[in-house]
């Protein structure tokens, strides 16, 4: 790639970042979401408390049931939901992202984030795609649990009518501290690219990510992230399905807040008291496996969509600049 290439690629707009992660999100998610449904009803299961010989064999009990009742398409249950769900997230993730980031280099005039710049953009751009994508993923949940053929609209219509819209926002203050994933994953990701790029450019190296160093780098990423965070999500998955579990429902009158405060207490209550603190850690292999390797791959698609669209524009302008050239010698001739 080329000094003026490079340049580009670092200048590239949102919109250009914003559709890469939404179509790269979309590739990496079909290629592990049988993995996201088997962790998804693991996290879902009400357990009993035999320990970890038990959960292996529900594991496998899962993955049996699923090939016994619906074939190989059983893995893929609420798939529709779920690619509609990452376009949306990666799109408004990326665009904020590097809308933040961007903001910040221009400030500092300096083209890399610190740690500090880094944790602060994510968690901009994380709680943004929280609040505007958690009724997509509410009905993504209830898809998946369900084996339901509806579309996403209809789910999320169906929710509204039989639960209220409120419902399509359960869970959601787990979702905010989720954030915390993104922000950890894209900071470690940020640093260890800074400190890659910097060891290029003393080897004489070009100074680019290449899409199979953003493959390691964010499964190294996501691996520390979800780890970490892994208990909230087994809390997010359990408050998705409440709406749909819960038909009782409560006076009009009660306040919202305190309702989705005891919400979350009760639910994390109800896991350590069926199945003690292993309880939140529910299907966590699966769930590791197709984290690490769906942000694995996110970060090689993204990076190899943003490469071919720098060249692309490049291309194109260099194609349009040649028309005005030849149009001006035209134009001076006649």
């Amino acid at each position: 790639m080329s000094t003026e290439d490079r340049a580009s690629q670092q200048n590239v707009g949102e919109i250009v970042h914003a559709l890469s992660g939404a179509g790269a999100g979309v590739l990496s998610l079909s290629v592990t979401y049988p993995l996201l449904t088997i962790s998804t009803k693991l996290q879902s299961e009400d357990k009993n408390k035999d320990a970890q010989i038990e959960q292996k064999k529900s594991a496998k009990e899962i993955i049996k049931s699923i090939y016994a009742k619906d074939g190989l398409l059983g893995y893929y249950a609420g798939l529709e939901s779920a690619v509609y769900g990452i376009a949306v997230t990666n799109f408004v993730y990326y665009y904020f992202y590097e809308l933040a980031a961007n903001s910040i280099k221009r400030v500092r005039a300096n083209n890399q984030l610190n740690t500090l710049q880094s944790m602060a953009t994510g968690a901009v751009a994380g709680s943004i795609t929280a609040i505007v994508s958690n009724p997509i993923w509410i009905a993504n949940t209830r898809m998946t649990v369900t084996k339901s053929q509806e579309s996403t609209l209809s789910t999320i219509i169906k929710i509204i009518q039989k639960d209220g819209p409120m419902t399509l926002f359960n869970g959601l203050k787990p979702a905010l501290i989720l954030v915390l994933n993104p922000v950890i994953q894209y900071t470690v990701f940020e640093q260890l690219k800074n400190i890659i790029l910097a060891l290029q450019k003393k080897k004489n190296q070009k100074e680019v990510l290449s899409p199979l160093w953003a493959f390691v780098l964010g499964a190294l990423g996501k691996l520390i992230a979800t780890g970490a965070t892994y208990p909230y999500l087994t809390l997010k998955t359990r408050l998705h399905l409440a709406g749909h579990d819960n038909v009782n429902k409560k006076s009009a009158e009660a306040g919202q807040r305190s309702e989705e405060k005891v919400t979350m207490i009760s639910e994390a209550l109800k896991i350590i008291k069926k199945d003690g603190v292993s309880g939140f850690y529910s299907g966590i292999s699966y769930k590791l496996v197709q984290s690490i390797l769906n942000a694995a791959f996110l970060f090689f698609f993204k990076e190899g969509l943003v490469m071919w669209s720098v060249r692309l524009i490049s291309e194109m302008r260099s194609v349009i600049s040649m028309k005005n050239k030849m149009l001006k010698i035209q134009a001076v001739k006649k």
